[in-house]
């Protein structure tokens, strides 16, 4: 058995090349970023040529750092960021255009059309999503409006649609040379287009918002074995694996019973929590998805509440601001002051997601006074973090009647102390950070591993998983009270920002 698995991990913001060994520990990583592409406000694009080069790039340099070539790997995974959609062209392999990014807004002004009636509730019925310009169908049907002679081509199966699993997998697996055209369910399930129950492509969705069927990609398995690796550095290693980002966190953080959860601190955060074979629709603001599907089994479905900024508010208090000079600085900053001098910010740049649904919000700093300073902007950057995710727990918890015994940790900003004791401290419930932060990647190479009989089942995965801290928490009812009193105050003023059309 050969000892190493590999995962293309391509995120929002970078591409990494991760390759773990049998025991689930970091053996090489390599990582890129690429161009966050904003012609306007709302509107957020990537290249997806830029990605792909990025991608095979980090191949390479991961594998020489460890030394290691194609013929070590048993097999590779791919996770990516989900949503992000883009149409190319079969013969070429060139996008048509640059990929809509699922933090784009530029659709925000169809969904009163599509919601008109009934229509919004069957939509939410079938999918488990509301209708929102986050997912793919939207921005779909608008590259299908805007790009000259798309919906022909389309129809007649010389364009193809992907979200950027589909794009990297087609091209890996050969390109205009015979590469698969596949997404997995879980994927799938964040177009808007799938259906839940049937885990395939929903002819009523599909005639609603206009999508041709000839151009969508084939659903399969996230744990299968789906191909061969065409391109070097990885020309002959099978593909095994493929699965959206933070489903694939879920996997890496054995969340395998229903109650489990975790979530996952990145440009967004993500809070996904695994309710076994049964979908359950929330009531609550939160999104019924795919978690996982291993070879042939039955599906097994998450609730998620899904936070659009997070640390995208530290980027931008750096990028836009010059408060920091680097992220890894904010926990520090924070420190200076000792609370947040009733300083709130609500990063509401494109709306707020989960639970409120609020295309319409816009970003607020609530509570500023003449004693506020860099340190309580820094806190609060923090701060808003842990907060929307209590309010995603409380949905949750709601829905699923389960109640949160703990939550796990990962992400690019789980390394920060401040924040996990202070999301500790705001839920009343610990927070749990793994050994291995790298949960995204390891997921992806977990579910390869699988199907690759590295693994026999998930409980193996389980057994791996280990504690690196523990945060418990501190913070007295008052002052838990108090402060979620006032992030509700601040969240009302940043609802309904934007003034309706006319």
């Amino acid at each position: 058995m050969k000892p190493y698995l590999g995962a293309i991990d391509q995120g929002t913001t970078s591409s990494r090349f991760l390759i773990f060994d049998a025991s689930g520990a970091v053996v090489a990583m390599a990582q890129r970023e690429h161009h966050q592409i904003c012609p306007g406000p709302g509107l957020v694009e990537h290249d997806a040529e830029e990605i792909l080069a990025n991608t095979l790039a980090v191949t390479h340099e991961a594998l020489a750092k460890a030394g290691l070539g194609a013929s070590d790997l048993a097999a590779i995974g791919i996770t990516n960021q989900r949503e992000t959609s883009l149409l190319w062209d079969r013969r070429t392999g060139r996008p048509l255009a640059h990929a809509l990014v699922w933090q784009d807004t530029r659709t925000t002004a169809m969904i009163p059309r599509f919601a008109a009636g009934e229509q919004g509730a069957r939509i939410r019925a079938l999918t488990g999503l509301p209708l929102a310009s986050y997912f793919s169908a939207l921005k779909l049907h608008w590259l299908l409006r805007h790009i000259e002679d798309a919906r022909r081509r389309a129809a007649a199966g010389e364009v193809l649609f992907g979200t950027i699993d589909s794009w990297l997998a087609w091209h890996l697996t050969g390109g205009p040379a015979g590469g698969l055209h596949i997404t997995d369910v879980t994927n799938a399930s964040r177009t808007q287009l799938m259906n839940l129950a049937t885990c395939a492509w929903d002819e009523t969705l599909l005639e609603t918002f206009a999508i041709p069927t000839a151009c969508l990609p084939r659903i399969v398995s996230s744990s299968a074995r789906l191909g061969t690796i065409a391109l070097p550095p990885l020309k002959g290693v099978p593909l095994a694996g493929l699965i959206g980002d933070q489903q694939a966190a879920l996997v890496g953080q054995a969340c395998f019973a229903p109650g489990e959860a975790k979530n996952t601190y990145g440009t967004g955060s993500f809070l996904l929590m695994n309710t076994g074979t049964t979908p359950i629709i929330s009531q609550s603001g939160l999104l019924t998805t795919l978690a996982y599907r291993f070879g042939a089994a039955a599906p097994c479905y998450a609730l998620e509440g899904a936070i659009a900024v997070t640390g995208a508010l530290v980027q931008w208090l750096r990028d836009n601001l010059g408060l920091i000079a680097s992220a890894t600085e904010i926990e520090a900053l924070a420190r200076t002051v000792p609370d947040n001098g009733d300083v709130y910010i609500v990063p509401a740049f494109s709306g707020l997601y989960a639970p409120y649904w609020n295309e319409a919000a816009r970003g607020v700093i609530a509570g500023l006074t003449r004693f506020a300073g860099r340190g309580h902007i820094a806190r609060a950057a923090l701060e808003a973090a842990a907060y929307q995710v209590r309010d995603v727990v409380a949905a949750m918890a709601a829905d699923s009647g389960l109640p949160l015994a703990h939550l796990k940790a990962d992400g690019g900003m789980a390394v920060n102390d401040f924040l996990l004791q202070f999301q500790a401290d705001i839920l009343n419930a610990p927070v749990l950070r793994p050994a291995v932060t790298e949960t995204t990647a390891l997921g992806a190479a977990y579910a390869a591993g699988l199907a690759m009989g590295v693994w026999r089942e998930p409980a193996e995965l389980a057994a791996h998983w280990r504690l690196e801290r523990l945060f418990s928490p501190e913070m007295a009812e008052a002052d838990r009270t108090r402060h979620c009193h006032g992030w509700a105050k601040a969240v009302r003023r940043a609802l309904d920002w934007v003034d309706a059309p006319g």
